[in-house]
This record gives structure tokens, C-alpha cells and sequence, in this order.
């Protein structure tokens, strides 16, 4: 009740699941998020904070701050690999259900795993820390598609230092050490809509597109659920 969790589209009813963690990685019924049929979809419940086209070395945070794109995709090469794409952050809360979903049908090729801090990401948090985005613990999904590459970023915060993938039950974060980096062969195949990963609370993500993709599609529109193809042939 105090956080107006919508438990009808539950899977389950409350009182099936075992702790309050149970509960918050609840997935859904059947049929209660129909997928978008544009190439590009949404990848969670969540709030879309900030979008826009990738310019520069750094992307927009907040009003005011930004962060590193290099340093947030563990990237020497991240300028000339993103530069003229399109990123978009979306903000998970603690009413939300909290498994993400691939915003792209494609081939996971490689997953990166970086250890860091685990700042809170709340509004006050993302207008007062400097690059907290690149220095929050997060892992990274790289992905190539039929219109070019797509990166979805899940980073931690404050109790969401464990962050799962589910075409993967190896890779899981909160565990400290060194960038861990895994390759895939062959690549791991993922429709648009399927199931990525988990937030075990709730948190933040982050999608990156190459301009590779975004030369196929309209992202000049003000509001990204318009996001078209530009030649529908």
C-alpha cells in the first residue's frame, strides 16, 4: 500500500511470495505488457529522465550535469562508436515491477560487468553528483541488430547493488574486484520484448543507440514513443 504497488498484474498473489525481495523482482501475467511493433521499444516500467542525441564525450544527466560516456561504457573508443547516435535513461522506482526487457530484437555479444559505488539515483542525487552515472556500480549488454549496435546499461544505486541477467544465470553484480567481461560465441539471440535482466529493487537504465541505427529511424521527435522508420520499405 505505502509505495501503491499495482499487485493485480502480479503473476502471483502476495501472499505466494516469500520476502519482500521475492515480491520485487515479481514478473507480470501473461499479456499485461503487449510489445510496441516499432524496432525499438521501451525496456522497462520506469520514468524517461532524460534523451537526446549522443554530441559530444559526455551525456546529459540532469539539468546542469552530465557524465562520461568513456568512462560510463568502460570505452576508450565510446566517442567515435556513439557520436551521432541517440541515448535515453529511464528511472526505475520502488513501485515498479523491476525486470528489464530488450528494447530491440538482436545478438548479445558481450556483457561487461563493472564494480563501483552505489550512490542513490534519486532526483536530488542526479542533480547534486557529477558523473554518478560513471561511477555507480552497472552492467553492460552490448548488442548488434539489423540497424546497427545497441547498448542497454543497468546501473546500480543505494540496496540495488545486485543486478541479474536472465539469458545468463553466471553473470551477477555486487561482487566486487575488476571489470569482468564476458564475450559471446555464438551470440546470445534476444526478440524485442524478451526479458533481459533484474533489478533486485529498482534503479536506473540507460540505452544507447549508434548512429548506424539512428540513421535508419526519425529520433528528432520531441516525444520517443514516436520514434519511426524513415523509409518503411
Amino acid at each position: 500500500n505505502y509505495y501503491r504497488i499495482n499487485l493485480s498484474e502480479a503473476e502471483k498473489k502476495h501472499q505466494d511470495y516469500k520476502s519482500i525481495g521475492d515480491l520485487f523482482i515479481r514478473r507480470l501475467k501473461g499479456g499485461i505488457r503487449p510489445v510496441g511493433v516499432a524496432a525499438c521499444v521501451h525496456p522497462a516500467d520506469s520514468r524517461l529522465t532524460t534523451f537526446g542525441p549522443v554530441e559530444g564525450d559526455t551525456l546529459l544527466q540532469a539539468k546542469g550535469r552530465t557524465y562520461s560516456l568513456p568512462e560510463f561504457v568502460q570505452d576508450p573508443h565510446a566517442i567515435n562508436k556513439w557520436r551521432g547516435g541517440f541515448f535515453a535513461t529511464y528511472y526505475l522506482c520502488p513501485t515498479d515491477y523491476h525486470r528489464v526487457h530488450s528494447p530491440v530484437k538482436g545478438e548479445v555479444t558481450k556483457v561487461t560487468v563493472v564494480p563501483g559505488a552505489l550512490w542513490p539515483v534519486n532526483s536530488w542525487s542526479v542533480n547534486a553528483i557529477t558523473n554518478l552515472f560513471a561511477i555507480n556500480e552497472r552492467v553492460l549488454v552490448e548488442m548488434k541488430t539489423l540497424y546497427g549496435s545497441v547498448l542497454v546499461v543497468l546501473v546500480g544505486a543505494t540496496n540495488v547493488g545486485k543486478m541479474s541477467l536472465s539469458f545468463d544465470p553466471e553473470i551477477c553484480s555486487n561482487q566486487g574486484g575488476a571489470v569482468r567481461t564476458k564475450e559471446y560465441h555464438p551470440p546470445v539471440h534476444l526478440e524485442k520484448g524478451e526479458e533481459l535482466g533484474t533489478f533486485h529493487m529498482g534503479s536506473t537504465v540507460v540505452v544507447l543507440y549508434s548512429p548506424e541505427f539512428v540513421r535508419n529511424f526519425d529520433f528528432t521527435k520531441k516525444d520517443p514513443n514516436e520514434v519511426v522508420k524513415v523509409n518503411a520499405s
